[in-house]
């Protein structure tokens, strides 16, 4: 997309990839290494003011998103991507790239983990999740800018409004988790998310002759809800069903971990 040059990161996949491989290097072996005789951090002012600032945002990434096609114009089927530089294409294109940007902000939550010591945390599905995610849209945005692959984009924004609401208010202290009730349900509107991200993105099965730029990324996204869709709900399963995740203020459904 030639909208996109000169813009950070988009002159080729390397530097994305470098970053990603970085932080993997670091959340499985060197943080851990580093730690390992040191005390935890305590970092509750800092997570709290970075929680609240991943909610402020979501909120506006999810009001752009709407606002650059979602709530304007597109029809939840067949919504090609609008390369021209019209204002609100334009405004989808830098939607897109504030996203995409928003994922390297968003490992920090790992690191975080690791500084605290929190290692039972950096899980595969969590590692994976936060790696594949900077990477794959990277592309997204380098070639296909808005559109119907962007869905899944605006429906994460809103489950982000909602997950780092609770991880505000859980890094607040003790004296706040009486408000934490609805942990539980997190689990169920992320499972919600990818179920709606894969019926949406599935329509290319019944849809005759959409003419959407690259079909690639529809199977692309299409796998990628199915395959969180399975691993969610392994975590479901194993988290909440066999009780892993039951004990320690299980009662509200509160994890000390967090």
């Amino acid at each position: 997309d030639p909208r996109l040059e000169g813009w950070p990161l988009m002159s080729s996949p390397f530097p994305t990839t470098f970053i990603i491989g970085t932080y993997i290097y670091f959340v499985t072996s060197l943080g851990p290494k580093l730690m390992e005789n040191k005390k935890p951090f305590e970092l509750r002012q800092i997570m709290a003011f970075y929680n609240f600032s991943v909610v402020a945002l979501s909120v506006y990434m999810t009001y752009e998103f709407l606002m650059s096609g979602w709530a304007t114009g597109y029809s939840f089927r067949c919504d090609i991507v609008d390369y021209s530089r019209s204002p609100t294409a334009l405004r989808m294109v830098r939607t897109c790239w504030l996203y995409y940007f928003s994922k390297f902000i968003e490992l920090l939550d790992t690191i975080f983990f690791v500084l605290r010591k929190k290692n039972n945390q950096v899980t595969f599905l969590h590692v994976f999740h936060h790696s594949i995610m900077p990477w794959t849209w990277w592309f997204g945005v380098k070639f296909a800018a808005g559109g119907l692959g962007t869905f899944h984009a605006l429906l994460n924004c809103i489950v982000h409004v909602i997950m780092y609401t609770y991880y505000g208010i859980c890094s607040l202290g003790p004296a706040y988790h009486k408000y934490l009730w609805w942990k539980k349900y997190m689990t169920t509107i992320q499972l919600v998310q990818f179920i709606m991200i894969t019926v949406h993105i599935g329509q290319i099965y019944i849809m005759d002759d959409c003419p959407y730029q690259y079909p690639i990324f529809m199977f692309i996204i299409w796998l990628y809800g199915s395959m969180f869709l399975v691993l969610f709900l392994h975590f479901w399963y194993h988290a909440y069903t066999k009780g892993q995740r039951l004990p320690k203020m299980a009662r509200n459904g509160i994890s000390k971990d967090q």
